[in-house]
């Protein structure tokens, strides 16, 4: 190809199996160490350490020093979004992980996505909004109609703070276990963290899965009701 980006580099950035699995392991929007990511990876600290610099140079990574630490996360959510559909492309290619179980079950029903909620209850919170108007396509893109303006408030979000913001507010986000879209963008990691302060779900300690109280599906079902077209 002459013309346009060369996506060979960061194809070959992330097509690497120890790369791609502490690609991965960061899209539960932690931030980790090389030690930690190493053994996500299988590999050995100077190993990793290697992987995480080139990581870093090719715009994949950004690296925090707290301490004597160096935590290392996402670059932004584009490579999350980049990520994600790339799982989705594997999963309909049939390239799937054999180890099943549990965990598997818990992470399709609902996860972290880098800083939003994806699964199946991610994906039914972004057809509730837009079946319901909450949501609309405007000409620059997915946004917030003015239905949805007093129902996000009662929420308990600053629509006022996610406008000045300089990231999108709105952006669908491709599910890859779903293979539907669920909400990413300032509006998706704020009504992820409210789901969290409200004490409806907790990250899972161990994986990427998010786990809802009985009574907090409730109110997520309540809330977010399913769309039945």
């Amino acid at each position: 190809m002459k013309e346009g980006p060369d996506i060979t580099h960061a194809a070959a950035l992330i097509g690497e199996p120890a790369r791609a699995n502490m690609l991965v392991a960061l899209m539960s929007g932690k931030a980790l160490t090389a030690t930690e990511l190493a053994c996500e990876a299988g590999i050995t600290l100077q190993t990793a350490s290697a992987h995480l610099g080139k990581l870093r140079e090719g715009g994949m990574l950004v690296m925090r020093r707290q301490g004597r630490h160096r935590y290392f996360a996402l670059a932004s959510s584009e490579v999350a979004s980049a990520l994600e559909t790339l799982m989705g492309l594997a999963a309909r290619s049939g390239h799937l992980r054999t180890r099943t179980g549990p965990a598997d079950t818990a992470l399709r029903n609902a996860r972290v996505c880098y800083n939003h909620l994806a699964g199946d209850l991610g994906v039914q919170m972004f057809e509730s909004l837009t079946a319901r108007g909450l949501l609309e396509v405007t000409p620059s893109g997915l946004g917030i109609s003015q239905r949805g303006t007093p129902f996000f408030e009662t929420l308990g979000i600053d629509l006022a703070a996610l406008q000045r913001s300089r990231g999108t507010v709105c952006r669908e986000c491709l599910d890859w276990s779903e293979r539907r879209s669920h909400l990413a963008g300032s509006l998706g990691r704020a009504l992820f963290s409210r789901v969290e302060t409200l004490g409806w779900a907790r990250r899972d300690t161990t994986s990427r899965a998010v786990l809802f109280t009985p009574q907090g599906l409730d109110q997520f079902h309540s809330t977010f009701p399913p769309y039945r077209g």
